[in-house]
């Protein structure tokens, strides 16, 4: 089987050959170490007025956060479905509702960007409690709307 260890040497002696093309050339080795570093990122834009709406230029868009609790002890509830629904064109005539499904995280929050401001609907649906729905003003960015889920009905 010495034909295996020539193919292999071959192998080996075919990649060296062609790492050797592909190194720098001597005049990038010389360049000065300013050249080599990468540019620096420029700063960060300071924070504006709130973005508006592709569709709606005159529409400003929030960023929400829900908080949902749940029983006696106010404990988080974790995977809860999250339902906000409000309308994309506030001086529409038409009652067209844009929703966006979430979930919450094991801390029971959920972050929901690119709200209008307006009326929202605000829905949460979560196993083992009754289910919530309420409107809500949203004035401002960042706010934050805490829930508190009852436990169900008992059906006997």
């Amino acid at each position: 089987m010495p034909y295996k260890h020539a193919a292999l040497v071959a192998l080996l002696s075919a990649s060296l050959a062609a790492g050797s093309a592909f190194a720098l050339p001597a005049s990038a080795a010389s360049l000065p170490p300013q050249a080599k570093d990468p540019p620096a990122k420029p700063d960060p834009p300071a924070k504006s007025d709130p973005p508006k709406s592709a569709k709606h230029p005159q529409a400003e868009l929030f960023t929400i956060h829900i908080e949902v609790t749940a029983g006696d002890k106010n404990k988080p509830v974790d995977s809860a479905s999250v339902y906000v629904r409000f309308k994309e064109d506030p001086d529409s005539k038409s009652d067209k509702l844009t929703e966006m499904d979430l979930k919450t995280s094991a801390e029971g929050k959920v972050r929901v960007p690119y709200v209008p401001k307006g009326r929202i609907l605000i829905q949460v649906v979560a196993e083992h409690w009754k289910t919530y729905g309420k409107w809500f003003d949203l004035t401002e960015d960042d706010q934050v709307f805490k829930i508190h889920l009852a436990p169900p009905p008992h059906w006997y």
